[in-house]
């Protein structure tokens, strides 16, 4: 019977780049997993978008100088493209600033708020003086209030992993410029999580998931008390009748499968198909995550989902997985630690790290990619099993059997032998598929190929081929190979589709795999006299020099980076000041309206800037920083009341502001306030 099954993927953030780090958590598997429930023959609709609101996206756009629509936007496409560069199989890839998001995430709240699972109350919030704000959880840091440890999150302890309020943290303090956090009041919503608990636990219990994410939720579940849903800012959906609140982005992130499936039917030319899914008790929910991510999808979400109106489908399977390294060490761009997506897709194939990352998943512990692992998946598994199977044969019937698909004759009992573990293995492999295990399943591939091999080297085709009596078992045995080939390929089409597709070519197929039947693939014969292609090389070898090189740039850069972090020469404190002192300087945001190089200096830059309430005429020494098409637009600290002074030739009214270390210069980009703004 066709099954109906809803799948989504965990919304990347974006807020930078993803790295293979991300996908072998939620990403990967989710797709390998759509794959092959399509080819069962089931209806499928598989779910993934871009995470676009919260604090941290203000914070990173007003660093880069962009609005945060524009870094949501950039980061979105960057991200995008690289799912569409690895073959992700998305049947929509939304966004959480569609349209669309904002009133289903409000019709979420509305439900909520009818059942009386909504209270609204005043209590004190961690305030950054310095920062003139109310800070997020993730930008708080202070001492765990369990086990003292100094540097604990926010809203977890990563060391005895205890859950608490920010609040509860002693000597609390900012996370980006270290300054001391202060208590102060703020009206929030809060979702009666409490209200839920005795329902969850039964909800839960009955899952059979992993182990760990039993464990995990349940202990989520035993200290689930209100929590808050609003957060005052201006970046993400607004709260009704709450002017300056947003919805805090945890709640409105897991909103955003409803609403994907809203804009994909919306596209679809069907508005209301995403019930089909969404309000349909038959259907099967798969939420792939990463392990840290397990409390908002097997708690949080799902308390939501039962406060609806609406009979939403809760999730059936949350298959978590571990973390998964570079070479022993978390991905990290700012350290060093890291791979270049661009250099690697000029040398490798997206088939080559799709394999990579299923040989090795991280579904029961983190896991890890090094290069060595690489080289070695590639060469001795997909180069010298698999592929040296599938060329081999082929160049063989197209030498002795004028590359068409020869005829099975009689069945030797090491032929039965092999048909029968062939099926086995097919069987097999649907089984680790169904189940999320996909390191099983490319074990699996990897058997088929090695049994095809071993069969192939016991029947001996070539010396069958020298006697005319033995010519029709030289014939079986290469139509048995052939259907092993198919059955290569109908395995690895949920991992390395494009390779997959390529065998499936090679065997004389029009068309598209992928769309095809597990089932009908796997049973009917490949039709005799159909004419082969070509043989060709699936894939190349990873020599040892390129590995080392690789290797060593990794080194090269990690070492850059911490020699960086090791010679930075701080300068000492300026003598202390009194207020007073400090109360005479004037700080003014102004935007830079004209931009040009002074003539005869290589540091110098002519700027004309709004102050709001008048222009003036500033020289600074930012050109070997900033080009001057840079700065037209931005918005930056000005010292207004400083003494004008002559620079080169020009009268500066002013200086502007800016961060360095050494010779290294950054201005503080402003994007929110109007020019003539004080800074205190």
């Amino acid at each position: 019977m066709k099954k109906k099954i809803l799948i989504t993927s965990a919304l990347p953030y974006a807020n930078g780049p993803l790295h293979f780090g991300h996908i072998a958590g939620a990403y990967l598997p989710g797709d390998c997993y759509a794959r092959f429930e399509r080819l069962m023959g089931n209806d499928v609709l598989y779910l993934c978008g871009s995470d676009e609101y919260g604090v941290a996206i203000t914070l990173s756009a007003d660093l880069a100088g962009r609005t945060p629509k524009q870094h949501v936007d950039l980061f979105h496409e960057i991200n995008k493209t690289f799912f569409e560069k690895l073959g992700f199989s998305f049947d929509h890839y939304s966004r959480t600033t569609w349209p669309g998001h904002v009133p289903t995430v409000q019709a979420f709240y509305r439900d909520l708020l009818e059942k009386g699972l909504i209270e609204e109350k005043t209590e004190n919030h961690l305030y950054s003086e310095k920062e003139n704000r109310f800070l997020a959880d993730r930008y708080v840091v202070g001492t765990c209030p369990k086990c003292g440890y100094e540097e604990a999150r926010g809203d977890e302890c990563q060391k005895c992993a205890a859950s608490y309020e920010a609040t509860d943290l002693k000597n609390p303090r900012s996370k980006l410029t270290g300054s001391p956090l202060v208590l102060r009041p703020s009206n929030h919503l809060y979702l009666r999580f409490d209200h839920f608990k005795e329902e969850l636990a039964l909800w839960i219990k009955s899952k059979q998931w992993k182990e760990n994410v039993v464990n995990f939720a349940m202990r989520y579940v035993e200290e689930l008390k209100p929590r808050a849903i609003t957060r005052d800012s201006e970046w993400g959906v607004p709260v009704p009748d709450m002017p300056n609140k947003v919805f805090y982005v945890w709640f409105d992130a897991p909103i955003g499968y409803v609403s994907a499936a809203k804009e994909w039917a919306e596209k679809s030319g069907h508005p209301d198909r995403w019930k089909d899914y969404w309000l349909d008790e038959n259907t099967k929910l798969v939420h792939f995550i990463g392990k840290d991510n397990i409390p908002f999808h097997a708690v949080f979400f799902p308390a939501m989902l039962m406060g609806q109106n609406l009979p939403y489908k809760l999730p059936d399977e949350i298959p978590a997985n571990e973390f998964y390294l570079l070479e022993g060490r978390q991905f990290s761009k700012s350290e060093g630690w890291t791979i270049d997506l661009e250099d690697f897709f000029t040398r490798y194939t997206p088939d080559q790290i799709r394999y990579a990352i299923a040989a090795n998943a991280p579904e029961t512990s983190d896991s890890e990619f090094s290069w060595k692992d690489f080289q070695m998946r590639c060469n001795s598994e997909l180069l010298g099993k698999f592929g040296n199977f599938v060329h081999r044969v082929l160049v063989f019937a197209k030498q002795q059997c004028q590359g068409k698909v020869p005829e099975v004759g009689t069945l030797h009992e090491v032929d039965k032998q092999f048909v029968q573990q062939m099926n086995v293995l097919v069987e097999s492999a649907a089984f680790h598929f169904e189940g999320f295990r996909l390191r099983k399943a490319s074990q699996t591939l990897m058997e088929l190929s090695h049994l095809g091999n071993a069969y192939f080297d016991a029947r001996k085709p070539w010396a069958l081929a020298k006697d005319p009596k033995t010519r029709g078992d030289m014939d079986t045995c290469i139509a048995l190979c052939i259907e092993c080939i198919k059955n290569l390929a109908l395995l690895a089409s949920p991992i390395i589709p494009n390779s997959a597709q390529k065998i499936w070519e090679l065997m004389g197929y029009k068309t598209e795999l992928a769309k095809g039947s597990w089932k009908k693939i796997h049973e009917t014969s490949v039709p005799v006299g159909q004419h082969l292609a070509e043989p060709t090389p699936l894939f190349r070898k990873v020599e040892d020099a390129e590995v080392e090189e690789q290797i060593g740039k990794l080194k090269t850069m990690s070492a850059k980076q911490e020699k960086a972090m090791e010679t930075v020469s701080y300068e000492a404190l300026k003598e202390t000041i009194g207020f007073e002192q400090f109360d005479k300087i004037d700080l003014r945001i102004v935007q830079v309206l004209e931009a040009v190089k002074v003539p005869k200096s290589k540091k110098l830059l002519k700027l004309t800037v709004d102050l709001g309430f008048e222009k003036r005429t500033i020289v600074s020494g930012i050109a070997l920083k900033y080009e001057p098409e840079q700065l037209v637009g931005k918005k930056v600290l000005l010292l207004a009341n400083l003494a004008p002074a002559t620079l080169m030739g020009i009268e500066s009214q002013g200086m502007i502001l800016a961060a360095g270390i050494g010779s290294d210069l950054e201005l503080p980009l402003i994007q929110q306030l109007p020019p003539g703004s004080t800074v205190a």
